[in-house]
C-alpha cells in the first residue's frame, strides 16, 4: 500500500522542524515536499543542521508545490499569513493542517478583536474544524482544514472542558495561570527571548490581552453551551520547551475530590494521549512527546477546584498535535509516528 504524501508549508521555524521530526519515522506516509520562500534552493539540512544525514530534501518556494501529488499539507506559518495559503489551496485537493491562529477563533470579527491584522478569508471559517481531537475528533475526522490549536490553549482547554461538560465547576471565575518555555516565542531573535533576558529571570505577559485568552475562552463556552470567563496570565520560564498551568475553578453546589476525578474519567480514560495522573506532574514528563498530563485535585479549605495540566509546547501544542489530526483526517491509527516516550532527565 502506498504511503500518503505529505507537505511542510515554511520550514525555518521551530515547528516546521519538529513536524520533519515526527514525520521522518511515520510508519504511514512520506514528506513529498517541504517549502521556505526565504531559503528556497538550499536542503532542509542548511536550515536545520542536526537533520544532516536524516531529511537532506530541497527547500522549494511554495508556487512550485505540485499540489496534485500531496494529500495533506501543514502550513507551518505565521499568524496572518496562513490565511492567504488557505484561500489560494482551497480548490487543490489537498487537505489542510494550519498551525496559524488565523481560523482559531469562530468568527473573523473576533479575529479582528485579538490580532493585528485584519482577516481577509471569511469563507474559511465556515468549513474549519477546531483541532483537539479529545473533544472535537468526528468534526477532525471529516475536515478538509482543521486549525491547530496555540500551545497555551491546548493546556488550558483540556484541563478545564471534564469539569465544565459535567457541569461541576463555575465558567464565570476561571483562572490559568501558565507558564511556558522560551520556544513558545518563535525563532525569530527578539528581546524578549534572547538569553541576558530569559536566563536567571522568571515574568509575566500579556496580561488581561493576550489572544490565547479569548481562544480558550471560546472553547471553554462550546464545552458549556453557555458565557463562560476566563482570566489567562501567560509566563515565560527559562527553559527551552514544555508549558505547565495551573487552573482554578469554582464548583457549582458541593463537590467531591471523587466527583473531580470522575468528569476525568469519563472524559479521558480512553484518549491515548492524555494521562491523568496522581501526583502533580512536571514539564520533564512529557518533553519531546504528545501527552498531556492532567493531575486534579479539590481543595476543601478554599473550595477550588485545582488542575496542574502539562505538555511539550512544540508537540503536543504545536507538530505533535497537528500530526494527529493528520491521522484522523488521512483515516489513519490516531497514534501513528506518535510513539515517543519522554526524554529524562
Amino acid at each position: 500500500m502506498s504511503k500518503h504524501k505529505i507537505a511542510i508549508v515554511g520550514a525555518t521555524g521551530y515547528t516546521g522542524s519538529e513536524l520533519v521530526r515526527i514525520l521522518i519515522n511515520h510508519p504511514e506516509v512520506d514528506i513529498a515536499a517541504i517549502t521556505s520562500e526565504s531559503r528556497s534552493g538550499e536542503r532542509f539540512s542548511d536550515v536545520h543542521p542536526f537533520f544532516q544525514g536524516i531529511c537532506e530534501l530541497p527547500l522549494i518556494k511554495a508556487e512550485e508545490l505540485k499540489t496534485e501529488d500531496i494529500d495533506l499539507a501543514f502550513l507551518a506559518l505565521p499568524h496572518g499569513v496562513s490565511m492567504d495559503y488557505v484561500e489560494k489551496f482551497e480548490n487543490s485537493g489537498m487537505k489542510l493542517v494550519d498551525l496559524s491562529g488565523d481560523f482559531r477563533l469562530s468568527s473573523p470579527r473576533v479575529y479582528n478583536e485579538w490580532y493585528p491584522k485584519k482577516h481577509t478569508y471569511s469563507k474559511g471559517f465556515d468549513q474549519v474544524a477546531y483541532g483537539i481531537p479529545e473533544l472535537y475528533r468526528s468534526e477532525v475526522e471529516q475536515a478538509n482544514l482543521v486549525a491547530n490549536p496555540g500551545c497555551f490553549p491546548t493546556t488550558g482547554i483540556l484541563a478545564i472542558a471534564p469539569l465544565l461538560a459535567e457541569g461541576i465547576a463555575n465558567a464565570d471565575s476561571i483562572i490559568i495561570d501558565a507558564k511556558s518555555g522560551v520556544t513558545g516565542a518563535g525563532i525569530k531573535a527578539k528581546a524578549v527571548n534572547q538569553f541576558s533576558s530569559v536566563n536567571d529571570n522568571f515574568k509575566a505577559y500579556g496580561i488581561k490581552f493576550h489572544r490565547h485568552s479569548i481562544e480558550i475562552q471560546e472553547n471553554a463556552e462550546k464545552q458549556l453551551g453557555g458565557k463562560a470567563s476566563v482570566q489567562f496570565t501567560p509566563h515565560l520560564l527559562p527553559v527551552d520547551r514544555g508549558i505547565l498551568a495551573t487552573s482554578y475553578l469554582r464548583p457549582v453546589g458541593k463537590v467531591t475530590e471523587e466527583a473531580v476525578h470522575e468528569a476525568f474519567e469519563k472524559h479521558y480514560a480512553d484518549q491515548p494521549f492524555i494521562r491523568l495522573r496522581r501526583e502533580a506532574p512536571s514539564i520533564k514528563d512529557v518533553r519531546g512527546t504528545n501527552y498531556c498530563d492532567i493531575f486534579s485535585t479539590y481543595d476543601e479549605r478554599t473550595g477550588n477546584i485545582i488542575v496542574i495540566s502539562v505538555i511539550d509546547n512544540l508537540v503536543k501544542g504545536a507538530a505533535g498535535q497537528a500530526v494527529q489530526n493528520m491521522n484522523l483526517m488521512l483515516g489513519l491509527s490516531e497514534t501513528a509516528g506518535l510513539n515517543q516516550v519522554p526524554v529524562q532527565p
